[in-house]
């Protein structure tokens, strides 16, 4: 099997603009804003990066989410749920960059999976 890597990591937060504020003084994170459609800010912490989403796009602070690098979303999805697990999000596209799907492991954990686009 091969050992796949945490890709991203979200960061729930009631104010993404202080929230990233807040990492970077403090660790020295890089960070971008996105407006509309996204609404979304992501970071760059050394070898990972990953981003805050509002907190009004459905997770509550401490919802903090691991993306997990996949080939084939599909495919994990099925074996995910032969394991125990359960898709929670199925394979969506983010435009211009990848695909994700969410899934919760049997201890109801909710965790994620990521293919990059491809060009």
């Amino acid at each position: 099997m091969t050992r796949r890597s945490v890709v991203h990591v979200e960061i729930p937060a009631a104010n993404r603009e202080e929230s990233a504020k807040f990492y970077s003084q403090l660790f020295g994170w890089d960070f971008q804003h996105f407006g509309e459609p996204m609404n979304y800010t992501t970071f760059q912490a050394g070898n990972l990066g990953g981003g805050y989403f509002d907190t009004t796009q459905g997770a509550k602070v401490g919802d903090v989410r691991v993306y997990i690098e996949s080939e084939d979303i599909d495919a994990d999805l099925k074996n995910i749920e032969k394991a125990g697990g359960k898709t929670a999000t199925p394979k969506t596209e983010i435009p211009g960059y990848g695909w994700f799907a969410t899934f919760t492991d049997p201890s109801g954990n909710t965790m994620a999976l990521y293919t990059g686009q491809r060009g």
